[in-house]
Parts: structure tokens; C-alpha cells; sequence
């Protein structure tokens, strides 16, 4: 070999190398950390989540004692008034004075400042249940993240499968394509020479046209799978996925084991957190039967423009603002209460019936998902012992296959055959190769049906 010739040959080698390491291959774990990382309904339950999170803490804050400060000054007139009043609504107002015989419009500055405490410190156990709702409620929330992650995967493994299905398909109707394609050129040249009908070749362009209708369709059939893969990895802008394809040549090796339903499985355990919500709400309704128990102070301090005397003397009393508003008179107070509706236990009653009823009801919902699992399992272990059986087969078909169109494509360019027996051989040739591609994938969908089932996501993507 001469020196140009070595030269060409490792410039060669050197391109084909450095598109082999710049082809982004996408391998399935990859495809699942970036579906984890970007699908918005993912983000949108770790959000709620949060949210959950930050209730408790408001919750917890909710005990605290009220601390109310307020200041007021105001201007207006103090006629007083024998008779009964109710500030209905909240639009009495409060002027204090003398009873005069007569009306006066005598009017100084007045303000009143107060600082009030209100400590509900006993109330039958309210606020812990309460924060215990809404501690059950974010773990609720938290298990329904863990549970839609689990799913997502599923759902991202299942349309890699999908995909990369599609993709060996359409590689094998390309196969099919190229032989039917070089097939005809055979018939088309030996027909030109008189050697064969020439009815033949317009039966190899047929077979050249269904097999490119075929590819067509595998081909419109991956753009779609590559689609659904895209929007579940949150990158629907991109559909030319270049798929890792050496894992699924290969049995997983735990495909004779036997793994039954998780007791944490990621969509029981939220359905368990639903069922703790509902029972955490009971509690707490049951604590609104019961009376509580406060503890108030109210210290106040209140300036006047009218003076002591104003009883005895109407004109004591003074427009200066300053005089109105600084504080003259004080007073404290502290007190213990208690308040109980008593209608209210005939309310709770009925709040309990009901939740009672919907924890029940949460229980059954539990239940059936649960014999849905069982059954997803059992269903998972025949379909991946029956896959198995058919992958093993699978070459065996191909094998045949092959050899059968060898034999009758050599025969018919010897004049042995008809091209019916070179079509009918092409027919069972490319229906093998399109059944060891689907034998290959449906090892691994078994594989991830039984993993999705026994809620171990790790059972199938550890085989990689």
C-alpha cells in the first residue's frame, strides 16, 4: 500500500471516528433524566407540593396569640343620649357624654390607643389536628409527585421502546426495499435480452412500489413515535432521535425472576396518602364540637378634648389639636372566656357521616388499584415468558427466511423458477425481519410492563 494511499485511509478512519463521537446518541437514561428535568406536569406537582409545605408552617403560626395595636384621633361632638342601642352592623357610634336637655354642636379633638392580646390556649386539641391535616396533606402532595415520576418513566421508557421499534422497521422495509430494488434490475436486464417475459419486470416494479409504500408508512409511523417521545422528554422541537440500539440485542438477565407487587409501590403509597388525608380531616372536624377556651388583655390609653368639669360647665372644653389626642386616661384589662356553639355539634355530626364516607369510599378506590397492580403483574410475567419464547424463535424465521429467498432469487436467474415463488420467498423474508425486530422490543416491553407493575422502576432500567 503506498504512502497517499495510507494517508487517504487515515483521514478516513479518523472523519468516520469523529462522527461516531459527535453523534448524540440518545440513551435511554438520558431520555428519562431530561423527561424528569423538563416535563411542566412534573414541575407543576413538586410546585403543589411546595405549596403543601409552606401551608404547614402557616398552619403551625395560626396558634400564635393575636397581638393587635391600633391608634385612632378623631374630631366630633360628645351629646349623650338615655336609651337603648344595638350597633347593628357595626355602625354605631361610640360618642360619650352628658344626657343634656338640649342639642349642642360643642366639638373638641379626641383619640383613643390600645394594644390587645387574644389567645385561644385551649380548644381540645384544634390547632394540632389541624396541623396535622395539613402535614398529611403536603405528604399527600409529595407522594403524588413520587408517583407521577414513576409513571413518567414508564411512560418515557415505553415510547423509547416504541420508537426504537419503529426505527428497526424502518430499517428492515429499507432492507426490503434495496433487494426488491436490486431484484428488479436483474428481471428488467434479463427481460431487455429476451431471456424472461417482460410481464416480469412490470411485477418487480410493483414489488419495488408496495415495498417503498411500506417504508413510507414505517417511516410516518417513527416521526409520530419520535413525536410522543419528544413531548414527554419536554422537547417537542426535536424528533431526529439517534436511539441506543445495543442493549435491546440482548436478554435482560433477570427475566426469570419473579417480583411481586411493592407494598411502597409509588401509586399505592399515594393512595394510602389520600386515604391518611380524609382520616386526619375527621379527627380535626370532630375538635369544632368542642368549646375553646381564650385568654385577653386589652390595655388602652384615650385623650379628650373636653375637660373634667364639662358636666357642670358645657363651655370646658378645648379645640387644640394637641390637647385632644395626648393621652390622659388609661385603663387595662384581662380576662379569661370561653365560647361554644352548641348548634355547632349537630353541624359536626353531620361533617363527620359524610367524611367518614368519602375515607370509605377512598379505601375502595385503594382497593381496586391495588387488584389492578395484581393483575398488571400477572399479565406482565406471561407476556414476558411468551416474548422470550418468541425472541428465541425469532432468528430461527430469519434464518429460514433468508435462505429460502437465496435459494429461489439463485433459481430464477438460472430460469428454475417463476418470479410468484421469488415474491412469495421476499414476502416471508422481510415479515421475519420485521418479527425479530418487534420479538427484540417486546423482551424489553415485557420487562418494563412487569417492573411498572411491581412499582420498581429499577428492575428494568438496571438491565440496560
Amino acid at each position: 500500500m503506498t504512502s497517499i494511499a495510507k494517508s487517504v485511509l487515515s483521514a478516513l478512519v479518523i472523519l468516520i471516528c469523529q462522527h461516531i463521537v459527535h453523534a448524540q446518541v440518545l440513551s435511554l437514561k438520558e431520555a428519562e433524566d431530561t423527561a424528569l428535568k423538563n416535563y411542566n406536569i412534573i414541575k407543576a406537582k413538586s410546585n403543589y407540593a411546595n405549596a403543601s409545605q409552606s401551608v404547614i408552617a402557616q398552619t403551625k403560626r395560626e396558634a400564635l396569640p393575636n397581638f393587635v395595636i391600633s391608634a385612632q384621633q378623631d374630631y366630633g361632638t360628645i351629646n349623650g343620649q338615655n336609651g337603648p342601642l344595638y350597633g347593628f352592623g357595626g355602625y354605631g357610634v361610640a360618642s360619650s357624654g352628658l344626657p343634656l336637655p338640649e342639642q349642642n354642636w360643642n366639638a373638641a379633638f379626641g383619640a383613643l390607643y390600645l394594644a390587645n392580646i387574644n389567645w385561644e390556649f385551649f380548644a381540645f386539641g384544634r390547632v394540632k389536628e389541624r396541623v396535622k391535616v395539613a402535614a398529611s396533606v403536603f405528604e399527600r402532595d409529595n407522594m403524588d409527585l413520587q408517583q407521577e415520576q414513576f409513571q413518567h418513566q414508564v411512560k418515557v421508557a415505553a415510547a423509547y421502546l416504541n420508537l426504537l421499534a419503529a426505527q428497526r422497521i424502518s430499517r428492515s422495509l429499507q432492507n426490503n426495499l434495496n433487494r426488491a430494488d436490486t431484484f428488479r434490475f436483474v428481471v428488467t436486464t434479463r427481460a431487455k435480452n429476451g431471456l424472461i417475459a417482460g410481464v416480469d419486470s412490470s411485477l418487480a416494479n410493483a414489488e419495488v412500489s408496495a415495498a417503498k409504500i411500506a417504508l413510507l408508512r414505517a417511516q410516518d409511523a417513527e416521526q409520530q413515535k419520535a413525536s410522543e417521545l419528544a413531548v414527554l422528554m419536554g422537547t417537542p422541537d426535536k424528533l431526529d432521535f439517534l436511539l441506543d440500539t445495543l442493549f435491546i440485542t440482548k436478554v435482560p438477565a433477570i427475566i426469570g425472576d419473579s417480583f411481586a407487587v411493592k407494598e411502597n409501590h409509588p401509586v399505592l403509597a399515594y393512595y394510602r396518602s389520600r386515604i391518611h388525608v380524609s382520616e386526619q380531616q375527621q379527627k380535626y372536624t370532630r375538635t369544632l364540637q368542642y368549646p375553646a377556651f381564650s385568654l385577653f388583655s386589652v390595655y388602652q390609653t384615650r385623650g379628650s378634648g373636653f375637660h373634667s368639669n364639662y358636666a357642670t360647665d358645657q363651655t370646658a372644653f378645648d379645640h387644640k389639636y394637641y390637647e385632644g389626642i395626648k393621652p390622659v386616661r388609661s385603663n387595662y384589662l384581662v380576662g379569661v372566656g370561653v365560647t361554644w356553639n352548641l348548634t355547632t355539634i349537630l353541624r359536626v355530626h353531620q361533617q363527620l357521616t359524610s367524611q367518614k364516607f368519602i375515607s370509605e369510599a377512598l379505601r375502595n378506590e385503594y382497593n381496586q388499584m391495588q387488584q389492578q397492580l395484581t393483575a398488571q403483574q400477572i399479565l406482565a410475567e406471561a407476556k414476558l415468558k411468551n416474548a422470550v419464547s418468541v425472541y428465541t424463535e425469532a432468528p430461527v424465521q430469519v434464518k429460514a427466511a433468508s435462505d429460502a429467498y437465496l435459494q429461489k432469487s439463485v433459481l430464477y436467474k438460472n430460469g428454475l423458477t417463476n418470479i410468484v415463488d421469488v415474491t412469495q420467498a421476499l414476502y416471508a423474508l422481510n415479515r421475519a425481519e420485521t418479527d425479530r425486530d418487534i420479538a427484540y422490543n417486546n423482551v424489553w416491553q415485557a420487562l418494563l410492563l412487569k417492573a411498572a407493575a411491581a412499582g420498581d422502576f429499577g428492575l428494568f432500567i438496571n438491565e440496560l
